[in-house]
């Protein structure tokens, strides 16, 4: 009876590009005995207290994507799997990787832009309910206890077929700009405009057209 399954986690980085990044295939080609790897693994047991856990498993071979090592983590709830358990995987579930202290560490991940700093929108646009309609960058104000700052973008979604009080009476939400981005990254040429700066979705070209920061959406 097998314990668990380990979660394929491409689907997830192609559904969230902007907040979700896995190793790139250098890293994970360079993977040896020696190295650590972290995996999703899902439990097969019903009733367990968490649908999934990433734990870590220390690698002890490798035939190309082919690897196998053993778990490195004592499960929260796992029935039946302990430490030092036997994984086998394929290089493609490795969501992070500890390379061993006493080998040269592979290139480091690209440096491609992040975008955690956070901003306010219409959870219709995070439910992939609205695409985004209206955007303007302000003053950072907000404050909640967070690492990352607020970016000063107030995002509205589709306000086409919405009454005034409709748009009023959305639920407005604080999150990383990278998860707009997400749903809709649309406007992502638009993300270091200078703060006073606003924007209204033409629809039908596709495009963003500069208004009046005093707009009233």
């Amino acid at each position: 009876m097998h314990l668990f399954t380990l979660d394929d986690p491409r689907p997830i980085a192609a559904a969230a590009p902007y907040t979700y990044f896995l190793p790139q295939a250098e890293r994970l080609a360079a993977i040896q005995s020696g190295d650590s790897v972290k995996l999703i693994f899902r439990p097969t047991a019903s009733g367990t207290k968490w649908d999934a856990e990433r734990m870590w498993v220390q690698v002890r071979a490798v035939d190309g994507e082919r690897l196998s090592g053993v778990l490195d983590n004592d499960p929260d709830d796992i029935p039946g799997l302990e430490v030092g358990a036997v994984v086998s995987f394929c290089s493609w579930h490795v969501i992070a990787i500890q390379f061993a202290d006493d080998r040269a560490e592979p290139p480091p991940y690209d440096n491609s832009r992040e975008y955690w700093e956070r901003c306010m929108v219409d959870s219709g646009v995070l439910d992939g309910s609205l695409q985004v309609d209206y955007l303007y960058r302000e003053e950072p104000a907000l404050s909640e206890p967070d690492e990352y700052p607020d970016s000063g973008w107030r995002i509205r979604g589709d306000m086409r077929a919405s009454t005034d009080e409709e748009v009023d009476g959305r639920d407005p939400a604080y999150v990383p700009v990278g998860a707009v981005l997400n749903k809709d990254d649309s406007w992502l040429h638009l993300i270091d405009e200078p703060i006073g700066s606003a924007f209204r979705r033409d629809f039908a070209s596709g495009t963003y057209v500069r208004v009046d920061p005093n707009y009233t959406a």
